[in-house]
């Protein structure tokens, strides 16, 4: 039986740790987190680790100057990434917004249409195609369900949506420079803007939230967003976005299952279709040609 290679081995864990944060971070918003509060603290903290990690290791966080325009262009997206993901999360469930995120890989090959680095083919659009209706159904089924509304739902469009096009931002970068540079920088210029949104609900976030919250808050902060981060610029460096983002098919499915056992979370038979239809899409979808990055 083939071992499995290093590369599937980082996406795995990555896939895993990402699946469990969706209910770690609904358990910490359902728990006295103000959602941009959350936001503000846990990336300042991520962004202190990386940072201190990168100066350790390389003793500098220099950036080409020509490559600025890239690192605001990926820190843009990971604001209004975390925007729409603390927002979707607050609004509907841990388990709807993993099935939404199954569309990730969609996004992913339409930024790369965009960016001149895919090149798509019919039955791309097909799986497309399913895949919008899949997030229609689970619209339609959130909106009429306990498990969240249509405004969390669209901003579960907009955490996928965001996620992707960063993904293939920063994977020219991943040539010049390591992935704890990166993100130490990119992270960093995305945190002022959160932190100046997130003002307002700093000053009204009450702390006292119990050791149980703060060691969750911990582990959504080392293991899902530190850990993960390094893990998925070395996969993209490795096999390139496309292929990275086709791999986290498991997730939505995996997120949903680890929601429904530990929130008790239900998903009802529209949202299930509407996952079904997500994963499918994705699998009429996934044999379309990928023309690799120009190279530098």
């Amino acid at each position: 039986m083939r071992r499995p290679s290093s590369v599937e081995v980082m996406l795995l864990v990555t896939i895993g740790l990402w699946s469990l944060n969706l209910t770690v971070s609904r358990y910490i918003l359902t728990h006295g987190f103000l959602p941009l509060a959350y936001a503000t603290v846990r990336y300042g903290f991520a962004v202190l680790v990386f940072v201190v990690l990168t100066l350790v290791l390389e003793r500098s966080l220099r950036i080409r100057r020509a490559d600025l325009g890239i690192v605001a262009a990926a820190a843009a997206f990971v604001y209004l990434n975390q925007i729409g993901f603390v927002y979707a999360l607050d609004r509907s469930s841990a388990s709807v917004l993993g099935l939404i995120l199954g569309a990730t890989p969609i996004f992913a090959a339409l930024a790369g249409l965009l960016l001149g680095t895919e090149s798509l083919p019919s039955r791309f659009w097909a799986g497309a195609l399913c895949s919008f209706a899949g997030v229609a159904l689970v619209a339609l089924g959130a909106g009429g369900a306990l498990s969240g509304d249509l405004g969390g739902v669209l901003l579960g469009v907009l955490t996928a949506a965001t996620w992707a096009g960063y993904s293939m931002l920063v994977t020219p970068l991943m040539r010049r420079y390591s992935a704890t540079r990166i993100s130490a920088v990119v992270l960093g210029a995305a945190w002022v803007p959160i932190a100046l949104t997130g003002l307002p609900q700093l000053s009204d976030q009450d702390w006292h939230l119990g050791w149980e919250v703060w060691a969750l808050f911990v582990f959504a902060t080392l293991g899902p967003l530190v850990l993960t981060n390094e893990l998925w610029f070395r996969s993209l460096d490795r096999i390139g976005p496309a292929r990275a983002t086709l791999a986290a098919n498991l997730q939505p499915f995996l997120a949903a299952a680890i929601a429904v056992v530990l929130l008790s979370e239900k998903l009802d038979a529209l949202e299930l279709a509407g996952g079904v239809l997500i994963a499918a899409g994705i699998l009429v979808a996934r044999r379309r040609r990928v023309t690799a990055p120009p190279s530098e």
